[in-house]
């Protein structure tokens, strides 16, 4: 299986980290269109247009199923990049939202995600599809801390307890009584364990880019006893290959060697 992950820079990064744990054996191209991030400063025509373009490359080069690790594109252009190619696509949204359901027992979800994430109400929505009451604030400071890497940082920790303790007040007066929090941005797995240790007991956290890995997995009825077998990473980039290096090595976890770089326009 030929697996594509489409991101607007690194973040998808700790999506494709989870699916090689899950899928360790599956070929993999990753598309990180870094020469026009952020998508959240942009229109949802603009957005899709960006990630058509991504995906349609994606399956040019061989992908026979995508992953939309981008919260952004999964929440302005999933139906767009679907009607564009022709292999199943699977968008961080739904599967975040998927794993909320089964986790909570009380019904109330609370999600962090960048603005542009929150503004489109994309979770609230999914989640709501789904029997559940959500509750979503933004947290715009996290993204750059931890593109700095400053993941362990006084300052990060700092304003981790501010939004946390913003949101659950939030979640208070809208009368909700959460026990799940969704990390509804690829950049917040890097935090996960601060933001468990900040949170109340009863509030378990769901990690979307694990939540993904597994529904793909399961999508693609595989498991992890596939020994033996070879497999093939290859990683794009639309703008510089030396900070995607050195930035994705980062999220990925281990050392990125070689990065194409792409010109897909405007």
């Amino acid at each position: 299986m030929n697996i594509g992950v489409f991101d607007s820079g690194f973040g998808g990064l700790t999506v494709f980290r989870a699916l090689l744990d899950r899928i360790p054996n599956a070929n993999y191209v990753y598309m990180g269109d870094t020469a026009r991030l952020p998508y959240g400063a942009k229109s949802q025509a603009t957005v899709a247009r960006y990630a058509v373009s991504s995906a349609r490359f994606l399956v040019d080069q061989g992908a026979e199923y995508l992953v939309i690790a981008c919260n952004t594109a999964s929440a302005l252009a999933l139906d767009a990049i679907r009607d564009s190619v022709p292999v199943p696509v699977l968008g961080v949204i739904e599967t975040g939202a998927n794993a909320a359901k089964a986790s909570t027992k009380t019904g109330d979800v609370v999600v962090i995600a960048t603005a542009a994430t929150v503004e489109s109400h994309a979770y609230a929505a999914a989640c709501r599809e789904r029997g559940l009451r959500a509750h979503e604030k933004a947290c715009p400071l996290l993204v750059p801390l931890v593109e700095e890497g400053w993941v362990d940082h006084p300052v990060t920790e700092e304003v981790l307890q501010i939004y946390l303790s913003e949101l659950l007040e939030e979640a208070q007066q809208a009368g909700l009584s959460p026990d799940t929090l969704v990390l509804g941005c690829t950049h917040y797995p890097l935090l996960r364990a601060n933001i468990e240790r900040k949170l109340p007991q009863n509030i378990g956290v769901i990690d979307s880019a694990e939540a993904t890995a597994s529904q793909v997995a399961s999508a693609l009825a595989t498991s992890d006893g596939q020994a033996g077998q070879s497999s093939h990473r290859r990683f794009y980039a639309t703008d510089s290959v030396q900070k995607f290096r050195r930035l994705g090595t980062r999220f990925l976890g281990q050392p990125i060697d070689s990065v194409e770089l792409v010109d897909l326009g405007g």
